[in-house]
């Protein structure tokens, strides 16, 4: 029988979610974020890019403008009202000090205690089949879990101390969503109908990439994932994160 699941962390109040592109948080962790956002906590979302090479049909002067409404839309049907773009190329996030100071300063500008965010192995799993993951999300999720020692290091990236952004040290979790080596889970039952409602808001995206209907699409694969999970975590629909203490 797989390991079971355990219970996330509680002790927390803030969190900031960072990764690569529109729809990311979308594709699960979404439903976590609605249930902690009932329980009075506070989330803000910081995504490294547009998205702009993310759908074949359309160039992306036009996809990026798009694809940014299109996530705005989302965080806001989950009730997350603070979202960002650094504005990274689509595709080709380099990882490295650059990618980290900007992440560095996100911390220390919002001052979590959770950072949430995709998964940054080499591959991931969907039911039986491993696919390679994609190089922004590799990239952007390495570069998220150094950036959480850099923020509390006032001799990395001092020219941050000195624009007003001191050192913040209280990260006290990094929680990976669709990692393949997940060991905590969140019961997110109740967040279920606005994580479907959060990835319809990317339509375009979803109707370049399926022929289903949307509808059916999100919904069956948010209930397919969160179903997977509950056969670790006590039966109970969720969403898992590998969970990097410090």
């Amino acid at each position: 029988m797989a390991d079971q699941l355990r219970e996330m962390p509680t002790d927390w109040r803030r969190a900031l979610a960072i990764v690569a592109h529109p729809d990311d948080l979308e594709y699960g962790a979404s439903a976590a974020v609605a249930t902690w956002l009932d329980d009075g906590r506070e989330c803000v979302y910081l995504l490294a890019s547009l998205g702009e090479a993310g759908i074949d049909t359309l160039p992306p002067a036009e996809a990026g403008p798009l694809r940014e409404r299109e996530q705005r839309a989302g965080a806001a049907a989950v009730g997350v009202r603070t979202v960002e773009f650094l504005g990274h190329p689509d595709g080709v996030i380099e990882y490295g000090t650059a990618l980290r100071r900007d992440f560095a300063a996100a911390v220390r500008r919002h001052r979590p205690e959770l950072v949430l965010t995709l998964n940054h192995h080499d591959t991931w799993s969907w039911g039986d089949s491993v696919f390679w993951n994609t190089p922004d999300h590799r990239n952007v999720g390495r570069a998220t879990l150094d950036a959480v020692g850099d923020a509390g290091n006032r001799w990395i990236f001092p020219e941050l101390a000195e624009e007003g952004l001191v050192p913040w040290d209280g990260v006290r979790y990094v929680a990976v969503a669709g990692s393949p080596h997940p060991t905590h889970a969140v019961d997110a039952g109740a967040g279920l109908e606005r994580a479907v409602a959060s990835l319809l808001c990317h339509r375009t995206y979803i109707e370049a990439l399926t022929k289903e209907e949307p509808e059916v699409y999100c919904r069956r694969f948010l209930e397919g994932a969160m179903a997977s999970v509950s056969e670790r975590f006590g039966g109970r629909p969720g969403v898992a994160f590998e969970l990097f203490s410090r």
